[in-house]
């Protein structure tokens, strides 16, 4: 039995696959124009239990662990949704977490545990007011880290967070910001000392504050249906309560959830794999050429082959990580590895899926076109395949 085939996540499985293909797949071309997911969409899988899985029930959750987060997120993926509908619906998932481990809520593994330092005096507060609405659908989160100078350097970070009684008043600039335009509040990373000097502290900054600017929607190459935006905050007013465990922690918590982010990036990477791989498989059984199918020819099954190995040695060596992370072992080399070796194999296939496909593969009608194009982001987002690449080389000692 696989690391992650148990009876209770076989039926988490089966519920995923339903709510995609009842809540989903009618609507997501639909979506993918409009730019966004509707909100009633976090409402609806908030009542199936699905928004909180990986949240315990103390906060609003419904419970599970890492590894029954990569279930839903690798089924609902390979039901027919996509990557982007992922970052649009479980954008909380990078937003919330960070919170949770400040109040104590959340233990083991490098999901859980207490920031080191003083914790803020608005930590259970924060839960309250901003953990349980979200688990529950009722508002959004975002997570802003990139500015538009910094990319993947979180230590030079330069938005600024000066203290001044109860307050802290921001400047700054974010870019990038999955679910910019329609989150409600903004787990924010500033600078409590001079600009860049690595001394970061996490803020949670409510849309409507003044001085924060919602910027323009960014157009994408892919994850049409997950907004992007461009954060501008001046002279901005944020409680101290408002703060997550305590000043200058913030470099630490933002590391200590990388893992699942990068290991959430990388069951995208697969799962989208694995959907290539079903779709191509589909498409070449129905496919005729001269008179046969296209899996009549031995150069197409040997390419529908090599796509498959692929994707399931991806997936093998994710869930094997990804089962290390949950049992709080510090992997950290592998989890990088993990990301790499997933979106290798996912950018492999979803080339080779779509050339199969011929000229039908080109066209905004083909699922896999969508895959295409979303797939391309997997190797940037949560730290990029070189960003990687430095990770493995300090862990092999180079």
């Amino acid at each position: 039995m696989s690391i992650v085939d148990t009876p209770e996540r076989r039926q988490l499985r089966e519920l995923t696959r339903a709510f995609v293909t009842r809540e989903v797949l009618p609507h997501l071309d639909d979506w993918e124009r409009a730019g966004e997911v509707p909100r009633a969409l976090h409402a609806t899988a908030a009542k199936l239990g699905l928004l909180g899985i990986g949240f315990p029930e103390s906060v609003g959750g419904s419970g599970g662990d890492l590894l029954d987060s990569i279930i839903v997120t690798e089924e609902l993926i390979r039901s027919g949704g996509s990557s982007g509908l992922v970052a649009a619906l479980f954008t909380h998932g990078i937003a919330l977490p960070h919170m949770v481990a400040a109040a104590g809520a959340r233990t083991g593994g490098s999901l859980g545990g207490r920031l080191t330092g003083v914790p803020s005096p608005g930590d259970d507060g924060l839960i309250e007011r901003y953990v349980r609405p979200t688990l529950a659908g009722t508002t959004i989160g975002a997570l802003a880290i990139t500015e538009p100078d910094g990319g993947s350097d979180v230590a030079g970070i330069r938005t600024t967070a000066r203290r001044d009684g109860d307050h802290y008043v921001v400047n700054g600039s974010k870019t990038y910001i999955t679910s910019g335009h329609r989150a409600d509040f903004v787990t924010t990373a500033v600078c409590t000392d001079f600009p860049g000097s690595g001394n970061l502290t996490l803020l949670v900054i409510d849309k409507g504050s003044p001085g924060f600017t919602v910027g323009r929607r960014l157009e994408k190459l892919g994850w049409h249906c997950s907004d992007t935006a461009e954060l501008s905050f001046v002279d901005v007013r944020v409680p101290v309560t408002n703060r997550i465990g305590a000043e200058n922690t913030g470099f630490l918590a933002i590391m200590q959830h990388f893992a699942a982010e990068r290991l959430s990036l990388a069951t995208q990477a697969y799962a989208t794999a694995q959907r290539c791989v079903e779709l191509a498989v589909r498409w070449c059984r129905d496919r005729q050429t001269f008179g046969r199918p296209l899996v009549g020819r031995q150069v197409v099954r040997h390419r529908l082959v090599e796509m498959h190995t692929r994707a399931e040695a991806a997936r093998s060596y994710v869930h094997e990580v990804a089962a290390r992370v949950a049992a709080g072992e510090p992997v950290v080399t592998e989890v990088a590895m993990a990301k790499n070796v997933a979106v290798a194999a996912c950018d492999h296939v979803v080339d080779q899926a779509l050339q199969l496909h011929g000229g039908f593969g080109y066209l905004r009608d083909a699922e896999v076109e969508r895959h295409y194009r979303d797939a391309r982001i997997l190797g940037i987002g949560g730290g990029t395949t070189e960003i990687m690449n430095e990770i493995i080389a300090k862990g092999m000692g180079l």
